[in-house]
């Protein structure tokens, strides 16, 4: 992805905290490891504690978090945090304002570097590679930020195609077709010579999605995609992350405490709270929890059982194309 808009944009991904219980990757009443573990571990630190290794892709979990610690000055953000990250799937990480989801992302990308604990993506240590390494490997991130940071003083076309003339060596011709592809898979045909103060809050998300796409990451963050918009722009960004997710094959990250958009796209959820991993697993799983403060969560938004039944039919419509946002 393009890493000078994620350094230009990091200040809105804000450092946040709260304070609970762990229960770790693999769904609710499992319980994460104790070990404070370091990325670099001996060799019986590596195993995922599923009879698999951290150190070995995994044809499941494309992200595997194991007991990651990050303190800012003397406030703990995140202490032993693990969570397994869905291979291809849509997986939503929600908790309260101030709870640490976005702080825990940045690590996903090498951004902040944990106190301990460890990241692996496809099996590679994240916090082991090299510099020009680390460079090469961000490259599986797209970035969709809260306010989709484009470039004011670029047309549409020129804020997509910016990615692909500054990291790749393609054509004119090439740029340009890429370009109108991704806008036209968003429904985004006609908004290539406009500027981002001449479009609606829908169609910015949809621009930045659009410029995340054009590098083809197989990995895409989604900061807090629903955030200021009316419910018709909500509901047309759930289709947008859900087509997105079908189209182009990848692993969607969604940082989000929007409850009604989490059980329109979700697949898996995981929840932060506490400094830790409160519970992860299914929908139906988190959904049914017994843990009283997730319930509370859930039900004190609104969502009901004809919510969650709205998601299957919604699931059902993912081959569809993306309609246009309002």
């Amino acid at each position: 992805m393009l890493w000078a808009i994620v350094s230009q944009a990091q200040d809105s991904l804000q450092a946040r905290s709260q304070a609970g219980p762990s229960i770790g990757p693999g769904g609710p009443g499992r319980s994460g490891s104790s070990g404070a573990g370091a990325a670099a571990t001996p060799d019986a630190a590596l195993q995922a504690g599923d009879g698999t290794r951290l150190d070995q892709a995994h044809p499941r979990w494309h992200i595997r978090v194991r007991g990651l610690r990050k303190r800012f000055g003397a406030h703990q953000v995140l202490d032993n945090v693990e969570v397994d990250i869905e291979r291809g799937q849509v997986n939503v990480i929600i908790g309260a304002s101030g709870a640490g989801k976005s702080v825990l992302v940045k690590h996903f990308m090498s951004l902040l570097r944990p106190d301990t604990g460890g990241v692996w993506v496809d099996g590679v240590d994240i916090f082991s590679l090299s510099t020009k390494d680390l460079s090469a490997f961000r490259r599986k991130f797209g970035m969709v930020f809260q306010f989709a940071a484009l470039f004011d003083s670029l047309t549409v076309f020129d804020n997509c195609a910016f990615p692909l003339r500054e990291h790749t060596k393609k054509s004119k011709g090439e740029i340009r077709d890429i370009v109108r592809d991704r806008l036209a898979a968003l429904g985004l045909d006609g908004a290539q010579p406009k500027f981002p103060g001449e479009l609606s809050g829908g169609m910015r998300k949809r621009v930045g999605l659009a410029r995340a796409l054009v590098l083809e990451p197989e990995i895409l963050i989604y900061d807090e995609p629903t955030t200021g918009l009316d419910p018709l722009a909500t509901k047309n960004v759930d289709d947008m992350i859900l087509t997105t997710s079908e189209r182009f094959n990848v692993t969607s990250v969604v940082i989000s405490h929007d409850m009604a958009s989490v059980f329109r796209i979700a697949d898996r959820i995981a929840m932060l709270h506490d400094k830790r991993m409160l519970v992860a697993g299914t929908v139906d799983e988190v959904r049914d929890t017994n843990d009283e403060y997730v319930r509370k969560f859930i039900t004190t938004s609104g969502v009901s059982a004809a919510m969650t039944a709205e998601r299957a039919t919604q699931r059902a419509r993912t081959a569809e194309p993306a309609g246009r946002a309002s």
